[in-house]
């Protein structure tokens, strides 16, 4: 699987970056730097990468722009980074679920992330919330836990699309609280939530700035959130690891570089992406957006992926996905 692979090449980038830097025959960065987000304007990867790059033009002195490159469950923008020079100027914004649901759901895939890219930076974590219609009689996620064990699959999830973090997540749910609730998947979240708001699903897992609004307004009521721990946008919100032991799938938002890009590029934009997500600039609008900032070194970004794809594939071993 990629994310195994990319997390054993940290060792050869860790040792090349343990070495002086050698001379480079020109001063990185030496042009503009491309920031590819394999989504259209608008999603999370693509707030994250237009933060990043507004902030990071000043201490690198280059422009830093965007570009969206959609389609083919991220394989077009993949495929723009393999075919970029690997020198550190185009970098790819992205969710660690799109590099570890891809291999599992696809047969033929147009590059090899395996041998293609390498680790830079883990911008930070993205939880999820489940929301359900305030229609719904429950206010608890206990509540939920004993209307679906008295209606077993009665109720209804909405998800972003089969193999989506969205549909595992609740897969992994439905077999940590032992209940069955039947899966209506939609082409993404843009139409998984107003299904929602409509009636039409009793529940989703969605990133809070889709959902807040409706919450403010009663229209659902939010029940549980994915992550390992509790989230500052709803503090009062449990997590699902306090009834699932160990339950974590707020999924990472990662950056990665073309593998061959030299080790002083990448250490220079781990360091200086490391910087921007951790100032003030950075961290409100971060978390407004539903990411938690961390930061980090290659190293700590390739065993954050190493794990989240270990919990991916048994999500998908229990959904049952099959590679087309």
């Amino acid at each position: 699987m990629f994310i195994l692979a990319v997390a054993a090449s940290v060792a050869s980038v860790a040792t090349a970056l343990a070495l002086p830097a050698t001379a480079q025959a020109q001063e990185f960065p030496s042009k503009p730097i491309r920031l590819v987000v394999p989504y259209a304007p608008g999603g999370l990867p693509d707030t994250v990468a237009r933060l990043l790059a507004q902030q990071l033009q000043g201490p690198l002195g280059q422009p830093v722009v965007v570009e969206n490159k959609s389609g083919g469950g991220g394989s077009v923008a993949a495929a723009t980074l393999a075919q970029s020079p690997a020198d550190g100027h185009t970098l790819l914004v992205t969710d660690g679920p799109m590099l570890a649901i891809a291999p599992l759901i696809t047969k033929k895939m147009s590059f090899d992330a395996a041998k293609d890219f390498v680790p830079v930076s883990l911008v930070g974590t993205a939880p999820l919330f489940l929301a359900v219609n305030a229609s719904v009689k429950a206010n608890t996620l206990d509540e939920l836990v004993a209307l679906a064990k008295a209606r077993p699959g009665a109720l209804n999830y909405g998800s972003a699309g089969i193999g989506s973090i969205h549909h595992l997540t609740t897969e992994a749910m439905k077999e940590g609280l032992g209940i069955f609730v039947t899966h209506i998947p939609f082409r993404g979240s843009g139409a998984s939530v107003p299904a929602l708001i409509g009636g039409q699903v009793d529940m989703v897992f969605a990133s809070p700035p889709s959902l807040m609004g409706f919450v403010n307004s009663g229209q659902v009521k939010l029940l549980a959130i994915n992550s390992a721990k509790r989230s500052d946008l709803a503090p009062n919100v449990p997590t699902l690891a306090e009834k699932i032991p160990g339950f974590d799938f707020a999924f990472n938002v990662v950056v990665l570089a073309r593998t061959g890009t030299p080790a002083e590029a990448i250490r220079r934009l781990s360091a200086e992406i490391t910087k921007v997500v951790k100032s003030p600039a950075a961290v409100e609008p971060l978390r407004a957006a539903g990411v938690e900032p961390i930061g980090g070194t290659p190293q700590q970004l390739g065993a954050a992926l190493r794990l989240e794809a270990e919990r991916v594939a048994k999500a998908a071993k229990r959904a049952n996905l099959q590679a087309e």
